[in-house]
């Protein structure tokens, strides 16, 4: 079944003390246009992001937003920077030689020296990170392709009653066709005798005539085309692969053939079917541009 390219998903949940959200949204685009906002710190999930993404969507503007928080207290972590320290201890021993003063250092007489300890972001497993990400990321990417099912749903039983519709116009020009061809010849033979007054009707010049209006206004070819793409057109709508652009080429070949019958055949009926046949593919054109 077809699905559309507008969607909305997200989940956030706490794994492993990491508290996790993911959102993501679609609307229409020729292509897939990714976009994906995520911490700086992050970066590297976002390869991994987009394969998951293009799982669940091949077309349409897609923004995913993802902000993740480390576990209370493992955000950074306390280094000691061993040799500084080391000059402290061995600077306090001097002092205290050359001055005569009591030997008294202690750990907190060195500690009293801020440059000694740094504090710095702690590393994350990319793993661990990842796993954890995932884990959220998929029930968000479910709840968005079950929207964009849904969607499809809903545009699938538009498209489907607007092709029947058309399906009926078309039988409605074939049967207005063949009148077409007899009022010709009606009006052609009443304006002969009107121009002969007594005179006989050459009537293999009649059939000439009508003959050659005949080829002009005769829209089998057009019916026979049309009636192929619509066949195409519910195939398409009934497949789960994208679809899309093929509807997008289909719609402009529909509106091709109906406006080559409208061009052919002038007779009022046909006219009104041919306007109505190209509001209906004027519709159809309009919901397709939202199908992935």
């Amino acid at each position: 079944m077809i699905k559309s390219m507008t969607g909305y998903g997200r989940a956030a949940e706490n794994v492993d003390g990491y508290e996790i959200c993911f959102e993501l949204r679609s609307v229409n685009n020729r292509y897939l246009d990714l976009n994906i906002r995520l911490p700086r710190i992050y970066g590297y999930l976002e390869d991994k992001i987009k394969k998951e993404v293009q799982k669940v969507a091949a077309r349409g503007k897609v923004d995913v937003f993802l902000t993740v928080e480390r576990p209370a207290g493992e955000a950074s972590e306390v280094a000691l920077d061993e040799g500084l320290a080391l000059q402290y201890l061995a600077a306090l021993k001097r002092l205290a030689e050359i001055g005569g003063l009591r030997d008294d250092i202690s750990v907190s007489s060195v500690a009293r020296f801020s440059d000694v300890f740094a504090k710095k972001a702690k590393e994350d497993d990319e793993d661990a990170v990842w796993t954890a990400v995932q884990t959220v990321a998929e029930k968000a990417l479910l709840a968005f392709r079950e929207m964009r099912e849904k969607e499809g749903e809903n545009l699938f039983l538009d498209l489907d009653g607007r092709l029947d519709r058309l399906e009926e116009i078309l039988e409605g020009i074939k049967a207005h066709s063949a009148e077409a061809l007899a009022q010709y010849r009606e009006r052609l033979e009443v304006r002969l005798r009107e121009y002969l007054e007594d005179h006989a009707i050459d009537e293999a010049r009649l059939l000439t005539e009508v003959g050659i209006v005949a080829d002009k206004i005769d829209t089998g070819e057009e019916i026979t085309r049309l009636s192929s793409h619509i066949g195409q057109f519910r195939k398409l709508i009934r497949q789960d692969t994208p679809s899309g652009r093929t509807m997008d080429f289909l719609t402009q070949e529909l509106n091709r053939e109906v406006n080559t019958i409208g061009s052919k055949c002038s007779m009022i009926e046909i006219t009104n079917l041919v306007i109505e046949a190209k509001n209906e593919i004027e519709r159809i054109r309009e919901q397709i541009q939202n199908i992935e």
